[in-house]
C-alpha cells in the first residue's frame, strides 16, 4: 500500500513543513519527496537526502532522456531522479485576455485585480527580468531587487491579485484571475473545464525546470521509493503520467508510444518541446551568491505582505 500525499503548494512551504523532522534525521514518514531542482540541491547540501542506489533503479539508467542526464545541480544524478519537467510562462484565459504575449502584460491596467504570479522566486522574478531585457543568468543583485520592487508596487496597487503556489489554478477556474504566471501542464489540465485557458509562451521565453524524486534521510521504506522510481521509468507507465499531466516527460520512448496511440499528444510542444519553441527560454537560476540572502529576504517580505 502506498500513501500518496499531495501537499506541495510551493517548494518553500513544503521545506518549512518538513525541516523540523529532516534536521533531526527523520523523514516525516515520507519515503519519497518531489521537489524542484534548486530545492533538491538545498536539501542535499543540508544533509537531508540520501545518495541513490543506482543498481536499484535500472530503468532510470536505461530510459532517462539524454538532456537531463547531467544537470548542474546534480551532474551524476547521485541523489535526484527527474519526475517531470516543465515550463514557467503565462497561463491565460484567452477569451478574457486575447492579446497577452508578454510578461509585461501582467502590469497592464486593464487586467488590474485579475493577475496572479507564483511565489517561486526562481520562476517569477527571472521572467520579469527577461521581459525588461535583463539576462537572469548574468543579473546583479540590484537587478533582482529591482524586479522584486516592480512586483511589490504592482501588489500594493492591486494590479496583482495575489502571489500563489499551485493554487493559482483555482483562481483561473473561478474566473478570479485571467492572466497568471504559471506552469505549462496546468493549462492543459484546466482545459478539461474551460477550453479558453491556454499556456502562452512569453515573447522573451520561459523558465525551464525539473521536479525531482528524492529519498530523504530516515525514509521508512526506501525499497518502495526505488520500486516507484523504476516503475515510472518504464515508458508504458510514463506515457500514462504524461497523458494525464501534459508536462515534459523525462523518459525515452514515450513519444513513440504516443505516435501510435495518441498522435495529437506526440506533437504537443508542452510534452515534447522543440528547440525552436524553447529557444528563448532560460533554466532556473539562483541570485548572485553574495546577494542571495538579501534577495531571498526581499522576496519573503513581499510574499508575507510586509
Amino acid at each position: 500500500k502506498v500513501n500518496y500525499i499531495e501537499d506541495v503548494n510551493d517548494n518553500n512551504e513544503i521545506f518549512a513543513k518538513l525541516r523540523p523532522d529532516l534536521q533531526n534525521g527523520e523523514s516525516a514518514d515520507r519515503s519519497i519527496i518531489v521537489v524542484t531542482d534548486w530545492m533538491a540541491k538545498k536539501m542535499y547540501d543540508l544533509g537531508y537526502l540520501q545518495n541513490l542506489d543506482k543498481d536499484a533503479i535500472p530503468a532510470v539508467d536505461e530510459n532517462l532522456v539524454d538532456s537531463l542526464a547531467s544537470p548542474s545541480i546534480d551532474p551524476d544524478r547521485s541523489y535526484t531522479v527527474p519526475w517531470q519537467s516543465g515550463m514557467t510562462g503565462l497561463v491565460v484565459n484567452t477569451a478574457e485576455a486575447p492579446d497577452v504575449t508578454s510578461i509585461n502584460d501582467i502590469f497592464d491596467p486593464k487586467y488590474k485585480g485579475k493577475v496572479t504570479v507564483l511565489t517561486e522566486l526562481r520562476d517569477t522574478v527571472p521572467l520579469v527580468m527577461k521581459a525588461d531585457g535583463v539576462d537572469p543568468t548574468k543579473a546583479t543583485t540590484q537587478e533582482w531587487l529591482d524586479a522584486i520592487n516592480k512586483l511589490n508596487d504592482a501588489v500594493k496597487s492591486g494590479q496583482i491579485r495575489k502571489l500563489t503556489g499551485n493554487d493559482y489554478t483555482d483562481d483561473l477556474a473561478r474566473g478570479d484571475a485571467v492572466v497568471t504566471i504559471g506552469w505549462s501542464g496546468d493549462a492543459i489540465q484546466l482545459q478539461a473545464d474551460n477550453s479558453d485557458i491556454n499556456f502562452v509562451m512569453p515573447d522573451t521565453g520561459c523558465i525551464l525546470w525539473s521536479d525531482n524524486m528524492v529519498i530523504p534521510v530516515g525514509a521508512p521504506n526506501p525499497d518502495a521509493a526505488y520500486a516507484f522510481m523504476d516503475y515510472v521509468y518504464d515508458p508504458a507507465n510514463q506515457s500514462q503520467i504524461a497523458q494525464y499531466n501534459s508536462y515534459i516527460t523525462p523518459v525515452k520512448g514515450v513519444q513513440d508510444i504516443f505516435q501510435k496511440d495518441a498522435p495529437d499528444l506526440a506533437e504537443s510542444e508542452l510534452i515534447f518541446p522543440t528547440d525552436e519553441f524553447t529557444g528563448d527560454c532560460t533554466t532556473q537560476t539562483d541570485p548572485p551568491a553574495d546577494g542571495e540572502q538579501e534577495v531571498e529576504d526581499a522576496w519573503q517580505q513581499l510574499i508575507s505582505g510586509g
